[in-house]
């Protein structure tokens, strides 16, 4: 008695005359988290222990994030509003400066320093130089006046250039108020953008934007412990 068993299925032979099917393209997809994070600088500037936890984020946030700093602020402290700035041009994530209301003297820098920069209607910007405050003995008090000055008109030559004239500079420096609203503001920002391209690297997306719902989704060193702007 012959038993059958099962054999095993032939594959058919390929046609000689016809190629594989190969897509003209191949699709990969992966995810980055990015952030949105908003600060809100409202009322003056403090002392710099108050902002340990802005400057940690700045440090720590990656070129994927968007940091949103929403000013409406008189100004104060030069050490914490310099720190500030130092680190919002260092960090890797995209700055915006919203301009909501009033920015003066250390928040007009605040403002100057994003990556980009928006501008509600009805808004204030006011520049002027430092006030401070001296102890020591006269010698130490004209040692530190000459070194203040020079310091603080180098923070506003690397900020408020070209935003500002040279002049207006100087007569900020001479001790002259300037104030400037919305429009006069944009216009400004507008015509700065070609300089920024060469000059700061960092700024190189900066954008002068009127304020939208898109948009939306110094002076004072005085005594090193105690200086406003």
């Amino acid at each position: 008695m012959s038993r059958r068993y099962p054999q095993p299925a032939q594959v058919p032979e390929e046609d000689e005359g016809i190629d594989a099917i190969v897509p003209a393209y191949q699709r990969f997809e992966s995810q980055i988290t990015a952030r949105q994070i908003s600060f809100y600088l409202s009322g003056e500037i403090l002392e710099p222990r108050y902002y340990a936890e802005i400057l940690y984020t700045l440090r720590t946030a990656s070129e994927h994030d968007a940091v949103f700093f929403h000013l409406n602020t008189p100004g104060g402290n030069f050490d914490s509003g310099l720190q500030l700035i130092n680190n919002m041009l260092a960090t890797r994530a995209h700055v915006v400066t919203v301009l909501e209301a009033r920015a003066y003297s250390m928040g007009a820098l605040l403002f100057l320093s994003g990556d980009e920069l928006i501008v509600h209607d009805n808004c204030q910007l006011m520049f002027h130089n430092y006030t401070s405050a001296l102890m020591g003995k006269g010698n130490e008090q004209q040692a530190q006046v000459l070194a203040i000055g020079k310091w603080f008109a180098k923070v506003m030559q690397n900020i408020c250039l070209p935003f500002l004239k040279d002049e207006e500079l100087a007569r900020i420096l001479r001790g002259e108020d300037i104030w400037m609203e919305s429009e006069e503001i944009r216009r400004r920002l507008v015509r700065m953008l070609p300089d920024e391209a060469e000059d700061k690297p960092k700024r190189r997306g900066r954008k002068a934007l009127p304020a939208t719902l898109e948009a939306e989704a110094v002076p004072s060193p005085s005594a090193p412990a105690k200086s406003k702007a």
